[in-house]
């Protein structure tokens, strides 16, 4: 018989019956020194030691069998049994997320010459409407019916349809919705009263917290997944839109779109809203809005706008890097350097300049113009907030106002018709507005194109351009278009600004 090497030790001590410790030692050594030494009654040892441990296995089920027969089944009554289980939230929860159905009208373009001025003269090639279905999540943040979703889930939808998870449905209206933010306000039509999500504070979440994912992924029905802040929020650009984002690694699946992300207090803690993947499935980064400024959207949606309102800061922001940090002798990097500055902007107001740094908005750290965008988003507009800033590397402190961008000077749309090459065209003069709405330079002034249709979007200018010069006439306002409008001439020259740049397109009236 050939013993396996280097275990003759350890079951022998293992089993601990029969022989001096000391010779048993003496003989492992000698296995391990060679392969070939029989020893008398190994087998006789092997099987002592299967009994042994079948016997020790056999004891410790019959103690864990009498341990459970004796073991309450319940569900976790308090904060310290929930670390076992999160089903005392998820039934707290549950009933406040429902399930969203919207349709749609959209066009099939099935031609990419269907809108060209030049081809649809001679063919009929109009897109043909078709409807389309779509499916996610939504949050009930009011007792009276106000229900929070995704606007790419509902945006542009013909008919709305929310299902309870007690499976009643009810029709809903569209009351507020920005693209921009990816969130739509709903409200359901005479409802009952509703079990409503809490807001969580969404600034106060830390990296690592326990949080639960609600919604319908893929149409299976509600569902729970659960995971951990893996960041707080941040800003980055998802489908090409910028946004601000709580990260999980919670899975998130199409149809979670809309559907809640809550804490272990039951309270909401951001509405999922995306997933970063290659794959098109949960991959660990989901993102969801902040509730912070969820809030934001429902309050002001339930005070009776129909379109967000956000707050204007007027100023263009550098984020201060570790070179920057250096040259404004600056101890570490933080915060957001002024580079431009409108006239009517809030921080200029309140006495802020070129080159001042702002650290803190209401407490809030500010490393960006990204950022600084969010904080004010969330404060929303008819308030203050107060700003820390540095200048010359001495802190100092001022209160902003906080209200949507002035139309001033008036808008005054200008659509010329029946007017040539640039029929079609329609013009609004700059305001702070309009540069906020555009995202225009703060220096942009004098004339903006809003639309171009007709003969006018031959001529090769986009919305967000602004006018120069026509045909060598300066263009200040929307009464000197029409006046050169008025004048029609046999070809055009304008110049024009684009992003920036400048640029020239010329072309002949017909």
């Amino acid at each position: 018989m050939e013993p396996e090497p280097g275990n003759a030790c350890l079951r022998e001590s293992h089993r601990g019956v029969g022989g001096d410790l000391g010779a048993r030692l003496s003989m492992a050594l000698e296995i391990r020194r060679s392969k070939t030494i029989y020893i008398p009654g190994l087998r006789d040892l092997r099987e002592g030691y299967r009994e042994s441990a079948m016997r020790t296995f056999a004891m410790a089920l019959a103690l864990s069998m009498a341990g459970m027969a004796t073991a309450e089944s319940r569900v976790p009554a308090d904060l310290a049994e929930i670390q076992l289980s999160f089903a005392p939230v998820v039934r707290d929860v549950a009933p406040s997320v429902v399930n969203i159905y919207a349709k749609r009208i959209v066009e099939s373009r099935f031609s990419p010459f269907a809108y060209d001025p030049f081809f649809s003269q001679f063919f009929n090639m109009r897109a043909r409407p078709r409807q389309q279905n779509s499916l996610g999540s939504g949050v009930i943040l009011g007792d009276n019916g106000i229900v929070v979703t995704n606007f790419h889930v509902v945006g542009n939808a013909t008919d709305i349809r929310v299902v309870l998870a007690d499976r009643r449905e009810f029709d809903a209206e569209v009351l507020l919705s920005d693209e921009r933010t990816d969130l739509a306000v709903l409200r359901l039509a005479d409802p009952p009263a509703l079990p409503a999500l809490g807001f969580a504070d969404s600034d106060a979440v830390q990296v690592g917290d326990l949080v639960l994912a609600i919604g319908n992924p893929f149409g299976v029905g509600q569902t729970v997944s659960s995971g951990i802040i893996s960041a707080g929020v941040r800003t980055g650009n998802v489908n090409g839109k910028p946004g601000h984002f709580i990260q999980t690694d919670a899975p998130i699946n199409p149809g979670n779109s809309g559907g809640a992300l809550v804490d272990m207090k039951g309270s909401l803690v951001g509405i999922n809203t995306a997933i970063v993947t290659r794959s098109g499935g949960s991959n660990g980064i989901g993102l969801a809005i902040p509730a912070n400024l969820v809030r934001q959207y429902v309050s002001q949606a339930m005070s009776g706008n129909r379109k967000f309102a956000y707050p204007w800061s007027g100023v263009k922001v550098q984020a201060i890097d570790g070179s920057l940090a250096n040259a404004l002798r600056m101890a570490i990097p933080q915060g957001a350097l002024i580079v431009e500055l409108h006239p009517k902007s809030p921080f200029a107001h309140a006495g802020l300049e070129v080159g001042d740094v702002i650290t803190t908005i209401k407490g809030q750290p500010v490393d960006g113009h990204p950022e600084m965008r969010f904080r004010m988003m969330a404060l929303g507009t008819d308030d203050s907030a107060e700003v820390t800033f540095l200048r010359n590397s001495v802190k100092r402190t001022a209160n902003i106002e906080l209200s949507p961008a002035p139309e001033s000077p008036p808008r005054n749309p200008l659509t010329i018709e029946n007017r040539g090459a640039l029929d079609g065209l329609t013009a609004i003069n700059s305001n702070p507005a309009v540069i906020s709405e555009l995202s225009l330079p703060l220096d942009t002034e004098g004339v903006v194109v809003a639309r171009v249709e007709g003969q006018a979007a031959r001529t090769g200018l986009r919305p967000g351009d602004v006018l120069g010069r026509i045909n060598g006439t300066i263009v200040s306002d929307t009464d000197d278009l029409r006046r050169i409008a008025v004048r029609r001439a046999r070809g055009y020259e304008i110049e024009f600004r684009r992003g920036g740049k400048r640029g020239v397109v010329r072309f002949g009236d017909r």
